[in-house]
């Protein structure tokens, strides 16, 4: 990433300049933290504000909505929410900057909690496949898919990794993305996955977005394993797993349960050892056929089960019971032009606690949560406020961060994005436009679009 958006100290000469005065700064150059911040006059705040956990049901249409909104920060840390007059009466003083969002939605960052961020190379040329009838499974069979990405991920150098990758995070910053999980998978030897881990690492260090590493070693059996994948999964048990806790590395294990790829008694193995190495647990569950990836998750206490596009019926009550977050990934299906999207509208109702995410990877190279949020509302049939509450507070919640972001309440990082749109209701109805004026991480201004609303 050759640059990020940062406010410059020298620069203010009045309260109402902060859109004007964000310019672009190299990499690690000088940034700017106002120590008081208060925006105000947001046509509406979507607060969030509710129990400290993933929203269920009626719950996930519960936007604590504030008009003419106003969000005091101090420190990068919320420390007051309410309306801008009351806000603007017990906090203002002459060394408080001001930011005045008249007219726009103010909201919690999107919270990305499935991504394959870290990878070398394109499939582009996949499209045409996809167009003449082949599905996902018979480009992998065929030799595209994960493992051409592996191929190309393998050869590439940690700059080369960073690089690209970091291109993509900023993208999804400048759509609003202010977390980030990102997940191995494209190397499936002992030393390229560690290269990606390090990569996620370095891109947390270095990168305003916060990125959350995910270890999914069991993505698809490599080639050179000829024992196929019950020789692959006791490598990743007896070879890699034991690493990861005292690296840092990883925050949660994942695995592709699926047919054809690891079986719920493979996928079981990989998880417990996991959990028996403190780390948290995902899985890519039940997302071409019914395995029983969603029972699984429940079984075994993981935070999440990816895709859902076909779980059983007691797949589903098994993860409303344990409050299993169900992260649905419309990108997918339409980028892989599948017919069959997750049942968004049973799941909520059946009390799964549901998030979306982007499912950024070569076969969906979708980095913006806005076209998810569209995608989830016009072919999964979630209202605009399920999707919305699906994209923070929830997507937080997926990824063990719901105590301290997703929601704009006193406490929490001011993790903050503005939308230049007059309603919530307008974010999925526009598509196929960025409508993120500007993203607050952690109370920085990180990103601006090219406007100066302080000059009209």
């Amino acid at each position: 990433m050759s640059s990020r958006s940062s406010l410059a100290r020298g620069d203010i000469d009045s309260p109402n300049s902060f859109y004007r005065v964000i310019t672009e700064l190299p990499l690690g150059g000088e940034r700017y933290l106002p120590e008081e911040l208060i925006v105000t006059h947001a046509g509406e705040l979507l607060t969030m504000r509710g129990p400290c956990r993933a929203r269920v049901r009626a719950e996930m249409s519960e936007l604590g909505v504030i008009k003419d909104g106003a969000v005091y920060v101090r420190d990068g840390i919320i420390q007051a929410v309410g309306d801008t007059p009351s806000i603007l009466n017990w906090h203002d003083s002459p060394g408080v900057e001001k930011m005045d969002a008249s007219g726009c939605v103010v909201m919690p960052g999107f919270v990305d909690p499935h991504t394959h961020l870290v990878f070398a190379g394109s499939r582009e040329f996949e499209l045409d496949l996809k167009i003449k009838g082949k599905t996902y499974m018979e480009i992998l069979n065929g030799g595209g898919g994960i493992l051409r990405t592996v191929r190309d991920t393998r050869v590439a150098s940690s700059d080369q990794l960073f690089d690209q990758a970091a291109k993509r995070l900023n993208v999804m910053l400048e759509h609003g993305s202010t977390t980030v999980e990102g997940k191995s998978g494209y190397g499936l030897d002992k030393k390229t996955e560690l290269r990606i881990l390090k990569t996620l690492r370095r891109l947390d260090a270095e990168c305003p977005t916060d990125v959350i590493p995910t270890y999914l070693g069991a993505h698809a059996v490599p080639p050179e394993f000829s024992g196929g994948a019950e020789e692959y999964i006791q490598f990743i048990i007896d070879e890699v797993l034991l690493d990861l806790p005292s690296s840092g590395l990883a925050r949660f294990c994942d695995v592709f349960c699926e047919e054809g790829v690891f079986s719920i008694a493979q996928s079981r193995r990989v998880l417990l050892a996991a959990k028996s190495l403190g780390l948290g647990l995902k899985i890519h569950a039940d997302e071409f056929e019914r395995t029983g990836g969603a029972e699984l998750a429940a079984e075994v206490g993981a935070v999440s089960a990816d895709h859902l596009a076909r779980p059983s019926d007691d797949g589903i009550m098994a993860m409303a019971r344990k409050q299993v977050v169900g992260v649905l990934l419309p990108g997918t299906p339409f980028s892989s032009m599948e017919r069959d999207y997750a049942e968004a509208r049973r799941l909520i109702e059946l009390g799964v606690p549901i998030a979306l995410a982007t499912d950024l990877n070569p076969n969906c190279w979708n980095p913006s949560m806005q076209f998810t949020i569209t995608l989830a509302c016009h072919n999964m049939k979630m209202t605009p406020a399920e999707a919305l509450v699906a994209s923070t507070i929830n997507a937080a919640a997926a990824v063990g961060r719901e105590k301290s972001i997703g929601s704009i309440e006193e406490g929490k990082a001011a993790d903050i994005i503005v939308l230049d749109v007059p309603t919530h209701a307008h974010i999925p109805y526009r598509m196929g436009t960025n409508l993120c004026s500007l993203v607050l991480k952690g109370g920085e201004a990180v990103f601006s679009a090219d406007r100066s609303r302080a000059d009209g």
